[in-house]
């Protein structure tokens, strides 16, 4: 008889490394590092230097030149071949989304090499490098846009968007992100809550102050009220989409939707919309707010420039005919 064939021991269960549970532990932080990075920047932002570096890789696969890392001849010779067809300040964006990919590679920028920087000071030098600023929307031009919009639920909605947009210095992303919630009534006009913005990615927050307006017709806080009259929104965001049929959207509006209100309005007035965008609402207000003699400081604390150097641009702007001294010599 036949002896049994011996049992096969099973392996024994042999518990997870510390090597590879440190491993998995630096896999699930380097993940989240990865999120992090995306979320701290704005979405524009983020937009922006994505569409920058698909344009960068797709010269580079041309032209059969490694993109990361990049040799500084390759960044020289992008920049020499794009500059004769994009803006100085949109190639000192490209400048800085090449550099901003290879650091997040835990690599060295090849923008700081003496070579990318002489060809960039010589493209400077040539085109000009004074950015090219959106045409602030003044009182005046306000005045006639908001007579020409008409008497619907899509009126009283743009109405509402380009008042307070102006008033309040607002950015773009700032004015669409609002919630009802982020509005408080006060005898003297509006508190507004900004939660989140460009320079504040950490969410600290910012309240700004709307006062009423002298007219009726400009008011930025009757305005806010008659469009939430209007529509019957009283929580979620504050502008919506309309659609033809005059229904109100759930979802909130776009960035976007906000330049294509300021433009179409201005044609409704028989304005030139050229070089007016949604920038050009926080613009006017600072603008027009410098031409008053309005000072620095309490312009900043409406538009919530953490840079005076920015501000002073505009500034500067507005007082080119107020503070002239060819207006003080007697022509």
């Amino acid at each position: 008889m036949s002896a049994n064939p011996p049992r096969t021991a099973s392996p024994p269960t042999v518990p997870p490394t510390a090597a590879g549970c440190h491993a998995a532990r630096l896999e699930e932080v380097g993940r989240r590092a990865g999120e992090y990075l995306e979320k701290s920047r704005a979405a524009n932002t983020r937009r922006a230097y994505r569409a920058d570096w698909r344009d960068f890789e797709a010269w580079c696969a041309k032209y059969r030149r490694p993109a990361l890392p990049a040799a500084p001849g390759t960044v020289a010779y992008y920049l020499a071949d794009r500059s004769r067809a994009l803006k100085t300040s949109t190639l000192r964006r490209r400048l800085a989304t090449i550099a901003e990919a290879h650091r997040a590679a835990g690599l060295d920028p090849p923008t700081a090499a003496a070579e990318v920087r002489l060809v960039w000071a010589g493209i400077r030098r040539e085109n000009g490098s004074r950015p090219d600023h959106v045409k602030p929307v003044l009182t005046r031009h306000l005045r006639s846009m908001v007579a020409a919009l008409p008497d619907s639920l899509l009126g009283a909605r743009d109405r509402a968007l380009l008042l307070l947009g102006f008033a309040g210095a607002f950015r773009r992303s700032e004015l669409v992100g609002l919630e009802v919630a982020d509005l408080e009534s006060t005898d003297e006009g509006l508190v507004v809550a900004v939660r989140r913005s460009k320079t504040d990615q950490a969410g600290a927050g910012r309240t700004v102050g709307i006062p009423f307006g002298g007219r009726p017709e400009t008011c930025p806080v009757r305005a806010v009220q008659a469009w939430l009259d209007r529509s019957g929104t009283d929580a979620g965001p504050l502008f919506r989409a309309v659609n033809k049929h005059g229904q109100v959207s759930a979802a909130r509006l776009s960035d976007r939707a906000v330049a294509e209100v300021v433009k179409r309005t201005l044609l409704a007035a028989g304005l030139s919309p050229q070089r007016y965008a949604g920038h050009s609402l926080r613009a006017g207000l600072i603008t027009q707010a410098a031409m008053e003699g309005v000072p620095e400081r309490t312009i900043q604390g409406q538009s919530g420039h953490r840079s005076l150097e920015v501000l002073r641009r505009f500034i500067r702007d507005g007082n080119l005919f107020r503070e002239n001294a060819a207006t003080k010599v007697g022509l």
